[in-house]
This record gives structure tokens, sequence and C-alpha cells, in this order.
């Protein structure tokens, strides 16, 4: 358990660091590392669990789609700034890295296990993001609308819209 903490921990430095190097705004950092710390929390719980990796990183995305969410909404910010670093954990970079390996190898067996993995991770955490992004617009109560990179009121729109 204390390795997971570590590398929980990892997670959150790890998305802090690329969040700068990307120009996220500072005032959103810490929550875009506490996002991705979130989710690579649940991939390593999911992992140790003994689920596989493309179910692991189903469950990871969705819980940074949720976390997104949420800071968008109670921070008044575009969700991508947390949502890029929430999914960055589950990323299949390493299958990718096989991949290329294998193919230097002149493997192809194993090239192509580690193409159709990384291909279902990575649809795993399309369809999680999808599905994270169609609740949060079924469930929205309508009282605040996304205008660029601000929330505004429904009715403070109306106005703004006549001028």
């Amino acid at each position: 358990m204390i390795e997971i903490g570590i590398k929980t921990i990892g997670f959150f430095i790890a998305v802090f660091s690329f969040s700068m190097l990307i120009n996220s705004p500072k005032k959103y950092l810490i929550w875009a590392g506490i996002s991705g710390a979130v989710a690579g929390f649940i991939y390593m719980i999911c992992m140790e669990a003994g689920w596989n990796a493309v179910i692991s990183s189903f469950w990871s995305a969705l819980a940074a789609g949720l976390i997104s969410h949420i800071f968008a909404r109670a921070l008044k910010a575009p969700v991508t700034i947390f949502l890029i670093g929430g999914i960055l954990p589950t990323v299949p970079g390493n299958g990718i890295y096989q991949i290329m390996n294998y193919v230097l190898q002149n493997d192809r067996s194993m090239a192509s296990f580690y193409l159709t993995q990384t291909l279902e991770i990575a649809g795993a955490i399309a369809l999680a993001i999808f599905l994270m992004d169609t609740l949060f617009k079924v469930v929205r109560k309508g009282e605040w609308k996304q205008d660029s990179l601000r929330y505004i009121q429904k009715e403070e729109r109306k106005e703004e819209e006549k001028w």
C-alpha cells in the first residue's frame, strides 16, 4: 500500500510538471495534479485488484473525467485543463514503445499484440471521456453555460447577445 501511495505522489508531480510544460494557468496547476493523482491512484488500485490494463484504464479515465468536470464547474474553468492531466497516467505510452521495439526486432506477433492492446486502451479512454461528458450534459441543471473560458448565467448571456 505504501508503494501505491508513493506512485500516487509521483503521478501528482508528473501531471503538475506536465501542466506547467503545456502552459496551463498557474492557479489550476495543483488541481490538474490532483486530477492526475486520483486517476493514477484508481489505475493502480484496479491493477492491484487483478484487472487487466484496458479495464483499469477505463475506470481511471472515468474517474479523471468525473473529477475534471467537478473541478471545471467549481473553479469555473474549461474541463480540458484538468482532463488532459487526468488521463495522462493512463495513456498507453509503454504499449506504443513496445510496438516499435517489436517492429524493429521483426517480431510481428508481439507487435500485433501490443498494437491491439494499445488500441483497446485508447478506445477505453475515449469511451470513458465520452460517457462522462454525456452524463454531465444530461444531468446539468442549466443555470450555468460555458462561454469560452468562463461560465456565465443564461440570462446574462441573453443580454450579451442582444447587444
